[in-house]
């Protein structure tokens, strides 16, 4: 064994080789290893040991050579100095062309109690169109056909619907099509 090392490793794979052996024989299976690791060059007449014996012994061969080249690595390292250290930025710069300080965001706090007034008469207004819209023929017909329901629960979604919207506060001012489309989403989804 290495200088200065103070362990070895056993791998679990190799416990088949303790397993298929006699307990006597794993006993002395485990001291002829102890022995090796120790440098004590053990022999034995058992071939049965002998034989059990040499598969652990090439692995730990080739874990010595790994642990020897990794101190060797190491003492090279060492010898120059070891890792360098990291240098602290003296002030943080940004990352990808970003400002070093970033702008404030705007603090205005005005509120346009008219637009305010008008989306609350736009969203009334759509609300609206869309109650209006169990009314129209056209429409009930190519929603029957796309959502493959019939007409009374069409009208019981419908109401639903709009309970919905006016709970939720929904805000669909911009267009009657996207109120159109959450409803047969939402029926598609069961969210209904």
């Amino acid at each position: 064994m290495a200088e200065g090392k103070k362990g070895f490793v056993l791998y679990v794979d190799q416990r088949g080789i303790f397993d298929k052996l006699p307990d006597e024989k794993a006993g002395k299976l485990i001291k002829h290893i102890f022995s090796y690791v120790n440098d004590e060059n053990p022999n034995t007449d058992d071939l049965l040991i002998d034989i059990a014996f040499e598969s652990i012994k090439q692995q730990l061969k080739r874990d010595l050579k790994k642990y020897e080249s990794i101190c060797q690595r190491n003492k090279e390292n060492g010898l120059k100095g070891g890792r360098p250290k990291k240098e602290e930025p003296k002030k943080p710069s940004g990352l990808n062309g970003l400002p070093k300080e970033p702008k404030k965001p705007d603090k205005d706090t005005v509120i346009d109690k008219d637009k305010d007034i008008v989306n609350v008469n736009v969203i009334k207004e759509r609300i609206t169109d869309f109650q209006n819209l169990i009314n129209n023929d056209e429409w009930i017909r190519h929603t029957l056909g796309y959502l493959q329901i019939s007409k009374e629960k069409l009208i019981q979604f419908h109401k639903k619907f709009i309970l919905k919207i006016k709970a939720e506060d929904l805000n669909f001012s911009h267009d009657l099509n996207a109120l159109k489309s959450y409803f047969n989403n939402s029926i598609k989804k069961g969210s209904l």
